[in-house]
């Protein structure tokens, strides 16, 4: 979901293409509606693949879901592989690693990513995905893991464990997203934001920035 979307969210699907896609009487899309267009489609793909999983999940149900043709759903993403690559690709908007304090890196990681679930709909949706369906589940992974990856090599001793001190950290914070946000498991819901940031910044911190057991 791109920043234009009815969540009005800071979180994007990285969907870089902007052409006016399929002709109108004028013989072109704009590109306000080519972007309404692909919102409009990509908001659908979410919650379809949510619910349905990659593979139950048809192009036709996700055109119906829009209220699109078929066809512009395959002129936009080419196929139903190229649309469920692009719902997972999302932008995390991580802070800047080298504007972080070390001694509250822990604490400042921990807030962000509540901040992502709690005032968007979006990674929630997707991480609905990747329950239903292991791709799904490796892309949101690596999403975490990659950006996740220069703060690592930022704040960590030791530059090669960078790649594990970032997954560690996703495994965290996808953890208890999960817990939280998509099976509202009753502890964690019930848990104030100051509280899951006091309980789990201290161990996003030790992943960071301490030695190796």
């Amino acid at each position: 979901m791109n920043g234009s979307d009815h969540h009005g969210s800071d979180v994007n699907s990285r969907d870089g293409n902007h052409d006016g896609g399929p002709g109108a009487d004028s013989g072109a899309r704009s590109p306000r509606r080519s972007d309404t267009t692909r919102n409009a489609i990509l908001t659908a793909a979410r919650e379809r693949f949510a619910a349905d999983g990659y593979e139950r999940a048809t192009i036709r149900a996700i055109a119906k879901d829009a209220r699109i043709d078929p066809s512009m759903v395959m002129r936009y993403y080419g196929s139903k592989e190229g649309l469920f690559a692009t719902v997972l690709d999302v932008d995390l908007r991580m802070p800047q690693p080298d504007g972080l304090d070390a001694s509250e890196v822990g604490r400042v990681l921990v807030g962000h990513f509540l901040d992502l679930w709690e005032e968007n709909e979006v990674l929630t949706a997707l991480l609905r995905v990747g329950v239903t369906n292991q791709a799904g589940a490796e892309r949101m992974q690596g999403v975490f893991r990659d950006q996740l990856l220069p703060v690592a090599l930022r704040f960590c001793p030791d530059p090669e464990q960078a790649p594990v001190r970032a997954a560690l950290i996703a495994s965290q914070m996808l953890g208890m997203a999960l817990a939280r946000y998509v099976l509202r498991f009753g502890p964690a819901t019930a848990l104030h934001r100051e509280e899951v940031v006091a309980w789990l910044a201290p161990t996003v911190q030790r992943y960071l920035t301490a030695p190796s057991p």
